[in-house]
């Protein structure tokens, strides 16, 4: 898993949706690191995952962990993970911006690939919840997670530059103006997977969207085909979708450090076009039973 020689177009971007892979492809990322591994989390317990980047620790890969430095329970899991870490020889950084709080969840292995995900680094989230995974080799976003890892390391009020990937919706910054944009841009269909959206500009723009005629759904809170719902999509006109950290709500669009990527290539918006239908047409993905062990705080 490197990334495309110089000349030749990297690898298509690909989307993770199945329970069974999600695990085995943030794996792949990790074990595919041979001099640099930066991970961004918001909850990290998942002991494959933790074993995983040991080896690559033991390969001498330079790993990196940016963490937010509170979660909603999750204060002494958090502090115990990062010591945890760095006994094993990780360079551990809590996001230090007083007011914005970090929710941003990415990976990025060398030079490629780079994996952006909406589910937490847990065993709840690997087996349990509604969820998504873009997995791409594009140099763009490549680059851009790079600026972004080093802003949020070295200098949290320092800003990104101009030429930050447009496929990339990065937050507090740009993701009202950028997700605005998008569904200001549709012209037949707004499909979104987000159980917190709540932001009254957002709503009233769908609100808008829909009196001039286009078809308008939002699956929200409770049961996502026998999934726990947590993961963000949104599909616009079947062309273009959005998968990250973002919720439509204003903390998450105004004031938190949230990554999106957009997605267009036709093989991964097909695949996330007939996810969403199977959804919205009640049928079950996974036995509802798997689920019922796991409660929130994922």
């Amino acid at each position: 898993m490197t990334n495309s020689p110089r000349g030749i177009a990297p690898e298509p971007d690909q989307v993770i949706l199945a329970i069974k892979q999600r695990r085995e492809t943030v794996l792949q990322v990790i074990r595919s690191a041979r001099e640099r591994l930066l991970i961004s989390v918001f909850r990290c317990t998942d002991v494959a995952v933790l074993d995983a980047i040991g080896e690559a620790l033991n390969r001498k890969v330079d790993v990196r962990f940016l963490m937010t430095p509170r979660a909603r329970g999750w204060e002494k899991r958090l502090k115990a993970l990062g010591t945890y870490l760095e006994s094993m020889g990780a360079k551990v950084h809590p996001y230090s911006d007083p007011v914005v709080k970090y929710h941003a969840k990415y990976l990025l292995a060398d030079d490629g690939p780079a994996l952006i995900t909406s589910l937490n680094l847990t065993a709840k989230c690997f087996a349990a919840t509604c969820d998504f995974i873009v997995l791409t080799h594009d140099p763009g976003v490549v680059t851009g997670l790079r600026e972004l890892f080093d802003v949020d390391w070295l200098a949290p009020h320092s800003t990104l530059s101009s030429q930050v990937s447009p496929r990339l919706i990065i937050g507090p910054e740009h993701a009202r103006a950028q997700f605005t944009a998008l569904l200001q841009s549709a012209k037949h269909s707004i499909h979104i997977i987000d159980h917190k959206l709540n932001d009254p500009a957002i709503q009233a723009l769908l609100k808008s969207k829909k009196a001039q005629g286009v078809d308008v759904q939002v699956l929200g809170q409770g049961n996502l085909g026998g999934l726990l719902a947590h993961g963000k999509l949104m599909i616009v006109d079947g062309r273009v979708a959005v998968i990250g950290s973002t919720a439509q709500t204003a903390l998450s669009l105004d004031f938190r450090r949230e990554i999106a990527v957009t997605v267009e290539e036709p093989k991964c918006v097909r695949k996330l076009k007939n996810f969403y239908h199977r959804l919205a047409s009640g049928r079950e993905l996974i036995d509802p039973a798997k689920a019922a062990g796991f409660v929130r705080g994922k």
